[in-house]
């Protein structure tokens, strides 16, 4: 027989392999808000949770869980915008929410200043959706935002890569007048009716939905970043909460206003954590039982790679209300320590264990690569991603952290926060066991203990310390100084924006008598420039703040480095498009001085462009 009648008949026989293999992945990165390590039920480590998530936990028995995952950031934006980007927040300049507003203290009494910060994404990011569309993804974005200075504020999902973005809060909408009124009924007339289960008609559950069912004929991520359980704390459910109380042992409230019983015993959380729950578990309903039009034969469960996380941690309270408790971790939402920044985080999709469970140390921003790697995209060459590649972590058979490498082939052993930003004011470290926290509000000081050294875990895994309760600088100081040297040689490779001294703040500190007085500006063209009087602490850097709406809804500000002249004036190129500016001068104490003097940023009652410098 001639070789061709042989080609022909292997090509017969290999025909339906080559057909039915599989396409390329879907990817679903299921984002919640505010949600805890310990508000899951599969997570508990103490106490059981009373919170129930029965669908949260089976996709848990379906993929691979982590004990030791991480949000890039205690807050929603930076993280938000540092998984979505790959970049770290110290090195994208966004590091709490909001943003792009001069430095100045919080309020008079603030004794340090936050440094700038910007507020939004920069749209010279190319986001993970941006790469994949590149390799023929259809991308949505559905729920919250939040990568801009306001929830509408520029940029959208649109101008960054996404061809579908809805974003209607749904359930989480706030009810009126308060949160014991408008529970829904069966009413087809109610935007919130129940469904079959007693659930309340949730928008931004539908519109995920809805993203499935509308593109499942190309290969799609979908980046469904949850409303859900942000304040404010309500539920629509009215039988839901009633349930609560009844497990909780708290009678039903009668007053709406405020929740001061500790732990875990606030209802109306427990509602919202079941009703987040309920969402996951549809859509994971229809995963499993829609076919999969790009591969015969199959659902989409079986070519979608799911991850399920949090932004931060839980919030654990808020003025007048007790909202949960992230025991055995320290703090919550808004503090770097472990309760603020580990999360839950779930994943499973093809090729990977299930019910496996893992200590790898892993961060957000390890998504964007990994995420490249189970689609075979091309990493964009002028992006910088500072997270790993999980993916041959996550196909091995032994989920050896020793496979979570840089790009050198060194084993990942560290990871670093930067929260130079509200009560807070840390920069952490963990490296290995240990994990070491900085806080700004003594470190710029001179002679004052501002480190903390923490043993999270013992040598052979066990727990040690989660709890961040006991120190160790002082038994282990050269091991304190030894990571916060590390922690400097990584905020300075990333130029990381440190907190300042605020000259204003009432209290006798340090060497406070000797911050320069400001004594002219001018604008020559489009150089300006300031000079001011040294009363014996030297000026070492000086930055102009410039924005170009002034006086606008969405006010925003922007950084441009000035330069210092040995004759004590400082000048700096003003962009053509400004409308207001400021100069901040920097001196050997880290006290900041802004001229002019900008209001506090805790005053509402004006913008910063009132007190500013006009462009005339």
């Amino acid at each position: 027989m001639s070789p061709k009648p042989i080609l022909h008949l292997l090509a017969f026989f290999l025909l339906p392999f080559v057909v039915h293999s599989a396409p390329k992945p879907n990817v679903i990165m299921i984002l919640t808000d505010d949600l805890g390590w310990q508000d899951v039920g599969c997570y508990d480590i103490d106490e059981p949770s009373p919170y129930e998530t029965p669908n949260i936990d089976q996709l848990a028995k379906e993929g691979i869980k982590f004990w030791q995952a991480y949000s890039p950031a205690p807050t929603c934006a930076p993280t938000r915008v540092a998984i979505l980007s790959g970049k770290h927040p110290a090195r994208s300049q966004k590091t709490h929410v909001v943003g792009g507003a001069p430095p100045s203290p919080h309020t008079k009494n603030s004794p340090l200043i936050s440094p700038w910060y910007s507020g939004r994404m920069n749209t010279s990011e190319i986001t993970i959706a941006e790469a994949l569309k590149t390799n023929g993804y259809t991308t949505g974005c559905v729920g919250k935002w939040h990568c801009a200075i306001s929830h509408h504020a520029f940029p959208q999902p649109k101008d960054q890569g996404f061809d579908i973005s809805h974003m209607n809060i749904g359930v989480t909408q706030r009810m009126q007048p308060h949160r014991l009124t408008g529970f829904a009924t069966s009413d087809e007339k109610d935007p919130f009716r129940l469904d079959e289960n007693g659930f309340p008609y949730h928008q931004n559950s539908e519109d995920a939905l809805a993203f499935l069912r509308d593109h499942q004929d190309k290969p799609f991520f979908l980046y469904y970043a949850t409303w859900l359980v942000h304040t404010p704390i309500h539920t629509r459910n009215e039988a839901l909460l009633k349930k609560y109380c009844k497990k909780m042992g708290v009678p039903f409230p009668k007053n709406p206003k405020g929740w001061k019983m500790e732990g875990q015993n606030n209802p109306w959380y427990a509602a919202m954590v079941e009703t987040l729950d309920y969402h996951v578990g549809r859509l994971m309903d229809y995963l499993n039982e829609t076919e999969d039009p790009r591969w015969t034969g199959h659902k989409l469960v079986e070519n979608t790679y799911l991850i399920f996380t949090s932004d931060n941690g839980g919030m654990e309270s808020h003025p007048g209300e007790i909202i949960t408790d992230n025991y055995p971790l320290d703090k919550g939402k808004i503090n770097a320590k472990e309760g603020g920044v580990r999360v839950p985080l779930l994943i499973k999709g093809p090729g990977l264990a299930a019910g496996v469970d893992t200590d790898a140390m892993v961060n957000g921003l390890d998504f964007y690569p990994t995420i490249l790697s189970w689609t075979e995209t091309a990493k964009p060459q002028e992006q910088h991603l500072d997270g790993l590649d999980l993916s041959a972590f996550l196909t091995s058979k032994t989920l050896d952290p020793k496979l979570i490498t840089h790009q050198d082939g060194s084993v990942r052993d560290t990871m670093m926060w930067h929260f130079p930003n509200s009560a807070a004011m840390q920069s952490t470290i963990r490296r290995g066991n240990y994990k070491l926290i900085r806080n700004w509000k003594t470190h710029l000081l001179p002679n004052r203990q501002s480190l903390d050294l923490f043993q999270l875990y013992h040598d052979n895994g066990t727990r040690a310390d989660i709890e961040e309760a006991n120190s160790l600088t002082a038994k282990m100081p050269e091991l304190a100084q030894e990571l916060d040297k590390l922690l400097q040689s990584q905020l300075d490779e990333m130029k990381a924006s440190p907190p300042y001294l605020n000259p204003k703040h009432p209290a006798k500190t340090f060497k406070k008598e000797n911050v320069c007085s400001p004594t002219d500006h001018g604008r020559d063209g489009n150089r300006v420039w300031a000079t001011w009087q040294e009363n014996g602490a030297k000026v070492i850097k000086a930055n102009l703040l410039y924005t170009d709406n002034g006086g606008h809804r969405y006010e925003e500000w922007y950084r441009l480095p000035a330069t210092i002249s040995k004759n004590g004036r400082l000048e700096a190129e003003l962009p053509e498009n400004a409308t207001h500016y400021v100069f901040n001068l920097i001196d050997e104490n880290h006290y900041l001085v802004s001229y002019p003097e900008m209001k506090f940023q805790a005053d509402s009652s004006e913008p910063f462009s009132k007190r500013a410098i006009a462009v005339k």
